[in-house]
This record gives structure tokens, C-alpha cells and sequence, in this order.
């Protein structure tokens, strides 16, 4: 498969959502009842959102954490059927592989898989075999629980897989001569190269999961403050733009966290993506490719992050790192 055949598709679809659209905007009238979504994350940020929306349109929802107890706090007294618990670290892949032994015993299917949990422009750290912490929370972890999880997701016949990627993937191609920084770390370089590895991994278990109608996006959630930024000094925000002394948020752009789930819910349930999958989103709408040196306005990817061929390397590398198979 070629590059300009993964990226001809890679063009907006005129979507009846925008960045402005909200989870209840693109949930109205949607009916998962008899659906189980797995959610990482799903007890803070853009992840408590989404669960909020998915029990509450009738979905059973399992969410891993890697807080058990602070799970249960945030997520009792959502509307819809309660949510179950499932302990869970990304980056202890022995967590990763017994939560989903857990979900295979307990669930015949999984109709959703939204990887919503991720870490940026931590401090160094190392975990397992020596890797760089961010690559391993973002990609390794969830490159592993989809692939345990993948006979569910066969058996839900329609199954869709959204993984929060972001337009830091921007920052760097994903650098195979050095993924783990060996030679020196970066906190923004490791960042955007663990989000293209987001979005790599999203085209290439599209191309493999869509024979047996599992498909798999990739989004930009739009800047959005949670607890995902909280690595930064509230000094180094101020002095970004994004939120001014007394700590309010003035970043141009920025979203709610409904809005910021918005762009997940969508990819999870929009028919205008049926029979489509491998694509990056954002705002709502399917992104267009850009190699400018600093693409204008919003709705963009790179296209290396898109590219086929590195996809299919990075799943190479990604499968002989944490010895989960190919999915097949």
C-alpha cells in the first residue's frame, strides 16, 4: 500500500460538527445499549467525559485504571449502567495483559476500544527494559491491550478502536535511530514522537483489522486543559499562553473537556465513517494532509504520520518490543 493511497481518503467529509460541537452534540440520538466500550482514562479529563457519554447513551463501560479507588470516586453516580473497574498500568505490560485477561473472561465482545489515557512532556524516565517512559504509556501499553483485546473486537463484528493522538505529532517523525533517547532526552521531542506513534499505529491495525470490521482512527482533540499538563509548571503555561496568572484559561482556540471528547464520540459512533477507518481527525472532521513547515489554521496531519509503510515498521518494532503477536 502506498503513501497517496493511505492519505487519498485523508480529506473532510463535511461533517454536521465543529470544534464548537460538544459530547451531548454528538451523542444526541445515539443508542449503544447492548454496546461494551473499553476506555482508558476514563476517570478523569476527556476520558470521564467520554464515559459520561457512553453510559449515558446505554453502552456498558469497563474502564482500566491504574487508580482503582480514585476510579470508583469519579465515576459513581454517572448516569447509565455503573461503570466496572479493572486495575491497569500502561507501562507494566504484565498489568496490561492480566486486565485484559480479565475483560476476555467477562466480556464476549468489545464494540469500542477508545484510548483516551496518556502522559506529556514528563521528566525523564525509564520503565521495564530501560524504555522511555512517554512512548511507553501512549504507544507500548495500548499496543498491547489492543492486541490481547483483539478476538473481542473480531467478535463485535463492527468494532471501532480511537486512539487520542494530538497536533504535538507535529513536533518529530517518530525517530527510529533513537526511540528511547539513549542519546539524550527531549521532554517535547519524546512527546511528539510517542503521538505519532499514535497515530501510526491507528493506520496499521486499521489495514490489518478491517477484513474482520475492525476499524481504527486517530484524533486531535484540540487543546484542552486537564490533568495532562500537569508536568508543567503553572509558570511554563502562563508563558505558553495558555492560562493566564490567576490560572484561567486564555489560549486561543481552547476547548471545554466536552468539547475535547467531542472528536472521540464521534469517530466512535459517526455513520458518515462507516466502512472507512486508518483516518486522523479533528474538530469533528477528517483531517487534510500538510507538509508545510507550519500549516496554517487547524484540521491538519503530517504525512509521515500517515505513511503506510512506516506504520507497518513501527508495528514491527512495536510487536518485538513487547512480544504481542500481529494481530491476525
Amino acid at each position: 500500500m502506498s503513501t497517496r493511497t493511505s492519505t487519498v481518503q485523508q480529506h473532510p467529509l463535511n461533517s454536521p460538527f465543529s470544534a464548537a460541537s460538544t459530547a451531548e452534540d454528538v451523542m444526541a440520538g445515539v443508542d449503544l445499549s447492548g454496546r461494551t466500550a473499553v476506555v482508558t482514562g476514563g476517570y478523569s479529563g476527556l476520558g470521564l467525559e467520554t464515559v459520561r457519554a457512553l453510559a449515558a447513551a446505554g453502552a456498558r463501560v469497563i474502564v482500566p485504571a491504574r487508580r482503582p479507588e480514585a476510579a470508583r470516586k469519579a465515576l459513581a453516580g454517572l448516569p447509565g449502567t455503573p461503570c466496572e473497574i479493572v486495575p491497569m498500568d500502561l507501562t507494566d505490560l504484565g498489568s496490561v495483559r492480566a486486565a485484559a485477561a480479565h475483560i476476555r473472561e467477562t466480556a464476549g465482545r468489545v464494540d469500542l476500544l477508545m484510548a483516551v489515557a496518556g502522559v506529556m512532556v514528563t521528566p525523564e524516565r525509564r520503565v521495564g527494559p530501560g524504555w522511555e517512559y512517554q512512548l511507553t504509556a501512549n504507544h507500548f501499553g495500548h499496543f498491547t491491550l489492543v492486541s490481547e483485546l483483539h478476538p473481542l473486537l473480531r467478535a463485535a463484528q463492527g468494532a471501532r478502536v480511537v486512539v487520542y493522538s494530538s497536533g504535538a505529532h507535529g513536533i518529530t517523525d517518530f525517530r527510529w535511530h533513537d526511540p528511547h533517547f539513549r542519546t539524550g532526552y527531549d521532554r517535547w521531542q519524546a512527546y511528539g514522537q510517542a503521538k505519532t506513534a499514535n497515530v501510526l499505529f491507528a493506520v496499521h491495525l486499521d489495514a490489518l483489522g478491517r477484513g474482520d470490521g475492525v476499524r481504527a482512527f486517530a484524533l486531535h482533540p484540540g487543546s484542552i486543559i486537564t490533568g495532562l499538563q500537569r508536568e508543567l509548571t503553572h509558570r511554563e503555561q502562563v508563558d505558553l499562553g495558555w492560562v493566564d496568572e490567576q490560572g484561567a484559561v486564555i489560549g486561543e482556540g481552547f476547548k471545554s473537556p466536552s468539547q475535547g471528547a467531542a472528536t472521540g464520540l464521534w469517530a466512535a459512533t459517526s455513520p458518515l465513517l462507516a466502512g472507512r477507518g486508518g483516518l486522523y481527525l479533528e474538530d469533528c472532521e477528517v483531517a487534510r494532509v500538510t507538509d508545510e513547515a507550519e500549516p496554517k489554521g487547524d484540521g491538519w496531519v503530517r504525512g509521515y504520520a500517515v505513511d503506510p509503510a512506516s506504520a507497518a515498521r513501527l508495528w514491527e518494532l512495536s510487536a518485538a518490543a513487547t512480544g504481542s503477536g500481529p494481530v491476525g
